[in-house]
């Protein structure tokens, strides 16, 4: 039986130490109320998957990209906004 070794080196030659970044927690802080209505609207589509969608369900979609749209708003106009420019 052979050996199956990786022939290329390593693409980092230290693997982080430590977890996140302050930095990296802070970006991901910032981020959040996107992740959270990404995730809303991906248990929505989830749940209209198998079965025909109802008025409640289509509210519940509609409701659910709106507040990603502003999530993904509020988020782009507070970067614009540290860094000096208007979206």
């Amino acid at each position: 039986m052979k050996n199956i070794v990786a022939l290329q080196t390593l693409v980092t030659s230290t693997p982080p130490v430590g977890g996140p970044t302050g930095a990296e927690l802070d970006a991901i802080e910032a981020e959040m109320p996107l992740i959270s209505a990404e995730v809303e609207l991906l248990d929505v589509q989830i749940s209209v998957l198998d079965r025909p969608v109802t008025e409640l369900d289509a509210r519940r979609l509609r409701r659910a990209r709106r507040k990603v749209l502003a999530a993904r708003r509020d988020l782009l106009n507070r970067n614009a906004a540290q860094n000096g420019g208007a979206a």
